[in-house]
């Protein structure tokens, strides 16, 4: 089963859909974050939840 590891971001009523986007590619395309879940809440803001895998190294046994 993948590990996740999970930041939730907070988009304010003003902004708009085009700087919404925008920022949420940055996280995807520089953080390799994808999203989980969007609300939208009733006055107008969002609550986003972004989560990216954990890749576990296994250490080297020489």
């Amino acid at each position: 089963m993948p590990e996740y590891e999970f930041v939730d971001v907070y988009v304010p009523r003003g902004v708009t859909r085009k700087e919404a986007t925008r920022l949420l590619t940055d996280h995807a395309e520089y953080g390799h974050w994808e999203l989980e879940r969007l609300s939208l809440l009733r006055d107008g803001s969002r609550r986003v939840r972004l989560r990216r895998r954990i890749i576990r190294q296994l250490r080297a046994t020489w």
